[in-house]
């Protein structure tokens, strides 16, 4: 029997809103691999994570999922259940695809210097693609869009508090020098999220 095309168009359709997920993920998980092979680090969840995977040797992938968990009450709450949902799937894609990636591509004698804004540039494009397909990797992005509309606080001022913090547990943890390198991925991945930002308030208004 003959697929009928409304099948092939829905199959389609499909395809075209996950894909964008698995995508912008692995992106994200490669920007990852590069920062641990370098010992860096970068904001948000990931930093976290990335800064307990180097003091010890712990999963990347699983402190990423299990720090975020406390993340998805608040995103139900502000963001509903479908943008919940598309957060939970990239955050899951992120931790299995980072571990996956560490089995099969080993880096070294990789500078810090390349490293850092490279990881930055990679981690910045998947985040573009997950916020333009109404997802996220959950934190502290989360965290700000509920203070905001509970207290009215600017979810500027609540990031970059949170960037602090972690720079301040990376100065705890890691080498000066280290933590001096990774802020050329902070600065990297704040530099592509921002101009998405700006395109997008552009777009808004040339509608």
């Amino acid at each position: 029997m003959q697929e009928r095309p409304s099948s092939r168009l829905g199959l389609r359709h499909r395809l075209e809103a996950w894909l964008p997920l698995l995508e912008g993920s692995l992106l994200v998980a490669l920007g990852v691999q590069l920062l641990k092979s370098a010992g860096l680090m970068v904001s948000g969840t990931a930093g976290i994570s990335l800064l307990l995977n180097h003091a010890s040797g712990w999963n990347f992938g699983l402190i990423f999922f299990v720090i975020n968990l406390p993340f998805y009450a608040l995103a139900i709450q502000r963001m509903g259940w479908a943008y919940s949902f598309r957060t939970f799937i990239c955050i899951t894609l992120l931790s299995v695809i980072a571990e996956t990636l560490g089995l099969g591509l080993t880096l070294s004698e990789i500078h810090p210097l390349l490293a850092a804004p490279v990881a930055g540039l990679l981690i910045g494009l998947g985040l573009v693609i997950l916020f333009r397909r109404q997802a996220s990797l959950g934190g502290f992005n989360i965290l700000a869009a509920w203070l905001e509309k509970q207290w009215g606080l600017h979810p500027g001022r609540t990031l970059l508090c949170t960037d602090m913090s972690v720079i301040a547990l990376g100065l705890y943890l890691l080498p000066w020098h280290q933590v001096l390198w990774s802020l050329l991925a902070f600065v990297s991945l704040a530099s592509v999220v921002g101009r998405y930002h700006r395109q997008s308030e552009v777009e808004r208004h040339a509608r």
